[in-house]
């Protein structure tokens, strides 16, 4: 149970503190900056004269109570926005692809001024949202204590998982380019929008701002129901809140976790200040990403020499 924090717990020490990490950055504030998007996207749909952070509430805390009330309920409805989003996307590519002709996209230079300190810094802040778009995958670790047959199905679902969201997004970023050109791509902030108005009008650009919120829904629901896992491993080893490791008799998932980190994120979405934390998420999850990684040379070193902690099992997925 736990996932990453479960491996750096047996190859260095329970304290490395991934899961303070995740609850105060990475996961809730990643949240927090995707709810109040669903928010924006919602809002423009609708007209609804509410503010942004009044509907990122309650979205972060109507997905937070659909998972205190147990793993089926969560899981379920995991199930269905991922469902919703892959049509999504593939309507998306499909649209760009046959409905709209290809842009004209000329020969440039790999680099268009001369390499120095700047082009650097201007890359790497490029390619932040695409290292918070490809983020996530990770997370499937934090339930294998709660699978039947983690042994065959963790892998299983990581390798499918993952070439899953390369083949889409790529999919995605390819027709962008076809249907919009380079110049075209640039001009517009919101790309998938403008494939979708250039291949059926606004109706077009209505539905994918519907695929987008719904997509936004999907990420908010996963994160809702795997990681309080680490929060409820941690607090077993006595590093964090003894109360985040209660677990409800009825519903047999431990409630606390899931309501500390929906509350956190809720409080971070309302005081306008999640893009700021949102700049530290990558960072701070691709630091442990690595330091995860090197867990695997400790472990072979040993030779199979650790000693695993017990874990708690609370609920198995059907």
């Amino acid at each position: 149970m736990g996932g990453q924090y479960a491996y750096l717990r047996e190859a260095y020490h329970p304290a490395v503190a991934y899961g303070w990490a995740l609850l105060l950055v990475t996961q809730t504030g990643g949240m927090a900056a995707v709810a109040v998007t669903f928010a924006r996207y919602f809002r423009d749909l609708t007209h609804a004269p509410v503010s942004d952070a009044l509907l990122a509430t309650f979205s972060l805390a109507g997905l937070t109570i659909i998972n205190c009330l147990g793993v089926r309920a969560g899981g379920s409805t995991q199930n269905v926005l991922m469902v919703l989003k892959i049509v999504a996307i593939a309507g998306l590519v499909g649209c760009g692809y046959f409905l709209i002709g290809r842009a004209p996209v000329p020969l440039r230079p790999v680099l268009d001024r001369p390499p120095s300190f700047g082009l650097l810094t201007a890359f790497g802040a490029a390619v932040v949202p695409v290292l918070f778009s490809y983020g996530g995958w990770q997370t499937a670790s934090f339930l294998s204590a709660e699978l039947r047959q983690p042994k065959r199905d963790l892998p299983r679902g990581l390798m499918i998982g993952v070439a899953g969201v390369i083949v889409l997004y790529l999919s995605v970023n390819l027709v962008c380019i076809r249907a919009l050109g380079v110049a075209g791509l640039a001009a517009t902030m919101v790309p998938a929008s403008s494939v979708m108005r250039a291949a059926l009008g606004e109706r077009g650009a209505a539905l994918i701002a519907i695929g987008i919120a719904i997509s936004t829904l999907g990420f908010l629901a996963q994160g809702m129901l795997t990681a309080p896992r680490v929060y409820f491993a941690m607090a077993e080893d006595g590093l964090f809140f003894r109360s985040v490791s209660w677990v409800s008799r009825r519903t047999r998932v431990p409630v606390v976790a899931i309501a500390l980190q929906g509350g956190l994120a809720v409080l971070i979405a309302v005081s306008d200040r999640y893009e700021q934390i949102l700049n530290y998420v990558v960072s701070v999850d691709f630091i442990f990403f690595g330091l995860t990684a090197t867990c695997l040379f400790v472990f072979r070193h040993r030779g199979g020499r650790t000693k695993t902690k017990p874990v708690t099992v609370y609920r198995a997925i059907p």
